[in-house]
């Protein structure tokens, strides 16, 4: 091979070269942003599981609060059955906490 066609290939893959480069550099750009968007997507997502978590506590809540016997005979009764649901529910949230 001639100096100049060796000298001409070596140019051809140097420019490729630095044209990888730059590619790669915008590539993972690119994956660092998707990465940070899967991140605030994920945030979302879990706070969105959160909220729907409590709205079915807040269902299941009003579905015994309307099935408890209110009577104005027994409210030592009713004030018992509170007191067993504030404790389970207190259970709930320290077991949430850990």
């Amino acid at each position: 091979m001639s100096d100049n066609h060796l000298r001409s290939a070596l140019t051809t893959l140097e420019r490729k070269v630095i044209l990888l480069i730059g590619n790669n550099q915008k590539l993972k750009q690119e994956n660092d942003a998707y990465r940070a968007e899967l991140a605030e997507v994920k945030a979302k997502l879990a706070d969105r599981e959160g909220q729907l978590e409590g709205f079915q506590n807040k269902d299941k809540i009003s579905k015994i609060v309307n099935g408890m016997v209110t009577s104005e005979s027994d409210p030592e009764q009713l004030g018992d059955m509170l007191d067993e649901y504030i404790k389970e529910v207190d259970k709930c949230i320290a077991q949430l906490s850990e």
